[in-house]
């Protein structure tokens, strides 16, 4: 279960990379706290950290229901992808909205083999198989 954790901790610490870009966003483009929106740039900035912090409220779950009813080495190899596809969605994203999806595909579509993959290793175990 190491690697499900070490893959926990590192999306962690993307999301606390993704804030510490929107606090660079916002002293950049002087934007003043509690604003959020502006310059479009920084909004841009803003929803990348938000949208990762929607996807991960299914991702954490996911991620360790599959570890735990699956196999953890998969399920961390799984979540890497996700972990490289925030990146690129967040490097698409900040450049221009357009440029998003591949990286939120190389995202969700992991989060979804994850949830999929947990509840059939849930439900296999529930019947003894």
């Amino acid at each position: 279960m190491h690697w499900i954790q070490l893959v926990t901790l590192l999306a962690a610490a993307q999301l606390f990379w993704f804030g510490i870009q929107v606090g660079r966003a916002r002293s950049r483009h002087e934007i003043k706290a509690p604003a959020m929106t502006g310059e479009p740039r920084f909004e841009r900035v803003v929803r990348v950290q938000q949208n990762t912090v929607e996807v991960l409220l299914i991702f954490y779950p996911a991620l360790w229901v599959y570890g735990l009813t699956v196999s953890p080495v998969w399920g961390a190899g799984i979540g890497a992808i996700y972990l490289i596809g925030r990146f690129v969605y967040a490097a698409g994203y900040t450049e221009e909205a357009g440029k998003r999806g591949l990286g939120f595909m190389l995202s969700i579509v992991p989060t979804i083999v994850l949830l999929v993959g947990g509840l059939i290793g849930i439900g296999k175990r529930m019947i003894g198989a």
